[in-house]
């Protein structure tokens, strides 16, 4: 059986079990019979993917007698797509894991459960596909299924918004990539890739396909301003959906990109690189920026996806810039670390995620300001937060430091790049991707402090429990895959090198030679790292202070109240907030990126009445100046046109007789 074949049995089992799902909707076990099934689907994809991946066999096609009638439906597994496969089906195996216990605690499981598995179908066949027709096809098919998906709990507040925007992004992504994918088929409309690999494209051709990219893709990915539906629709989602969606989906449209712009497309022109790496750099500022002013958590979660999605197309840019000038160990470099954190993201954001559920259920709240104290009540799940927030922070010995590590790496050629364009813009990009690694590394301290430590601030913290041994199990899974791919990844960067072999044409130097376990991006000489001496560095450091504290410090014990800034007995309410955490940070960047204002109602001298709360004013100019007028000018013209279907049928005919003259002088004009 060939690994394509295998690939899309595992899907047909997924399509089964949504099917299944719509018949078992009303039975108490459907719960655990279809992520049971998506779980088994999953895993064997995983393991054929990884198979092909790290095997030596040629890429396997697939025709099957649908779409097109002249075309087909055509399949392709090759090093990239058996990748990304990898991605999604380690992504839908941990989500479906996690289901099994998270899904007991869904309010309205048949609106989840059939669902849920054609969206990873749809999420495997798009990375499958290989043939513009079936690729757009694909496309929509899973942007429906996580349309339904988010509109799960539509009755919530603010969800039905959520839905409607990303129905109206998704629509806008799948146009952007239709224009895309008809200038790369030519007049000849040949959409398979094959044959779209092998044509050659005028550099105008080339530059609208990659703008088109960068707003389809772009679009579903992220990168900013076309991120505003990732926010709402990420949160409103069900904790297991919104790490598939911020954590697979996100790379689902990567994959598009890279596909594309790397693959079919052709050579790059050099500037094509200054549109990705601004917009990367941009994406990851603003990105980590929003989240560190966010309270909600899973919203938090979401801008930091933003930020993530960023460093990536900024790694990406990169690669794109080395390609062009020939540079092919600088481009293998640049794109591995972007085929790095692609991977890493998925790990440490489906953890993240799957730990946001986890509080939703124990506590039933998403405003870290009314949580706190949670380390001593959820303390497994408390701990796989802690090693998602340090992977996420890029902090060593875990992965995130691997990739970001990597990338500055390839940030660090940047001299031996000709054009000046690009010696300027690489270095202010390399400066904006370590502001947003900063910020991130903050931000998750903030997140972490306050939902996990101090003292509870509310009857639903001090009364939280800890969650099934379904979703610890899931957490600790990817917290595990976090700590390997931090201290083994060379094993990774090998993995990768047949890939950026085929995309590319080079690869990196091969880390399997290098002593204990290091890498060395490009030479020993330049720079080399060792994940595992770092942490075995970290705990004989941490051990040794342990003891050494115990042995010499004094043991007389004094016990006195925590400083209250001169109240003896502070509340729970005293502790350092969200909003007063983020503060010095929203007084540095807030007047100028979201406008912001604090706000205190203070009494008068005199005046014995209590000082009211603080209230923290915030805009997002982005939607008030970019999409609000839009959306303004689209409801204006429906209400004028509204007018119409109230016509009497002489205004009828009048409007149609006009319309067929006013179209009859448009082409005697043209001819």
């Amino acid at each position: 059986m060939s690994a394509v074949v295998l690939q899309m049995l595992c899907v047909a089992g997924m399509l089964g079990s949504a099917v299944l799902a719509i018949v078992l909707s009303r039975s108490t076990i459907a719960t655990t019979i279809i992520y049971g099934a998506t779980l088994a689907a999953s895993a064997i994809a995983l393991i054929g993917s990884i198979h092909w991946l790290l095997g030596d066999t040629a890429n396997a096609d697939l025709i099957l007698p649908i779409g097109l009638p002249w075309l087909g439906a055509h399949f392709r597994l090759d090093g990239l797509a058996s990748f990304f496969l990898v991605v999604v089906n380690l992504g839908g195996a941990s989500a479906s894991l996690y289901g099994l216990g998270y899904g007991h605690h869904e309010e309205a499981p048949q609106r989840v459960l059939p669902f849920f598995p054609a969206f990873l179908a749809g999420m495997n066949l798009v990375v499958l596909a290989g043939d513009a027709f079936s690729y757009l096809l694909c496309w929509e098919f899973m942007s429906l299924a996580s349309w339904a998906l988010v509109m799960a709990h539509h009755r919530e507040p603010g969800n039905a918004k959520a839905g409607y925007v990303y129905l109206v992004m998704a629509s806008f992504g799948t146009l952007a990539l239709l224009l895309a994918f008809g200038l790369l088929a030519g007049p000849a409309g040949d959409y398979e890739f094959a044959a779209i690999r092998t044509a050659q494209h005028t550099p105008y051709v080339a530059t609208l396909v990659l703008i088109l990219m960068l707003l389809g893709a772009g679009s579903k990915a992220g990168l900013v301003p076309l991120h505003v539906w990732l926010p709402l629709a990420h949160p409103a989602a069900p904790s297991h959906v919104s790490a598939l969606m911020s954590g697979v989906m996100t790379k689902v449209a990567i994959y598009g990109f890279i596909r594309v712009v790397f693959d079919l497309l052709g050579q790059p022109s050099w500037w094509a690189s200054v549109i990705v790496l601004s917009l990367g750099g941009l994406t990851a500022v603003m990105g980590i920026l929003y989240a560190m002013m966010e309270k909600d958590l899973k919203r938090l979660l979401a801008y930091s996806t933003i930020e993530n999605v960023g460093v990536i197309f900024a790694s990406l840019g990169l690669a794109l810039a080395f390609q062009a000038n020939g540079l092919k160990l600088q481009a293998a470099l640049a794109f591995a670390a972007a085929l790095f954190h692609v991977l890493n993201h998925s790990f440490f954001k489906s953890l993240l995620f799957f730990g946001a559920g986890a509080v939703l259920t124990a506590t039933g709240e998403r405003d870290m300001d009314k949580l706190g104290g949670l380390i001593h009540r959820m303390p497994y799940t408390s701990f796989a937060v802690l090693v998602g927030c340090v992977s996420i922070s890029a902090l060593p010995p875990f992965n995130g430091f691997v990739s970001e590590w990597l990338m500055f790496q390839a940030v660090l050629q940047s001299p031996e790049l000709p054009q000046w364009a690009l010696k300027i813009t690489v270095p202010a990009v390399g400066a904006l991707l370590a502001l947003a690694a900063a910020l991130a590394a903050a931000c998750f301290v903030k997140a972490y402090g306050v939902t996990f430590l101090g003292r509870p601030r509310g009857v639903a913290a001090e009364t939280a429990e800890e969650v099934d041994r379904y979703s610890l199990s899931a957490m600790f899974i990817l917290a595990a895959l976090c700590l390997l791919a931090g201290i083994l990844p060379g094993l990774v960067i090998d993995a990768l090198s047949p890939i950026t072999l085929q995309i590319l044409g080079g690869r990196m130097p091969i880390q399997a030679n290098e002593p204990w376990l290091s890498i060395a991006p490009i030479a020993e000489s330049r720079s080399s790292y060792n994940g595992l001496l770092v942490m075995v560095f970290i705990a004989i450091s941490a051990s040794a202070a342990v003891v050494f504290i115990h042995r010499f410090a004094s043991r007389a014990l004094r016990r006195g109240p925590a400083w209250g800034c001169g109240f003896s007995d502070p509340t729970p309410a005293a502790q350092y907030s969200s909003g007063s955490f983020a503060q010095p940070i929203r007084r540095v960047f807030g007047t100028l990126v979201f406008h912001a204002r604090d706000h205190v109602e203070m009494p008068p001298p005199g005046d014995i009445r209590a000082a009211r709360g603080l209230r923290i004013e915030l805009h997002d100019l982005i939607w008030e100046r970019m999409y609000e007028p839009i959306a303004g000018a689209v409801g204006f013209s429906a209400d004028k046109l509204n007018r119409l279907q109230f016509l009497t049928i002489r205004r009828y005919l009048s409007l149609v007789f006009a319309t067929l003259v006013t179209l009859l002088l448009v082409l005697a004009i043209w001819s």
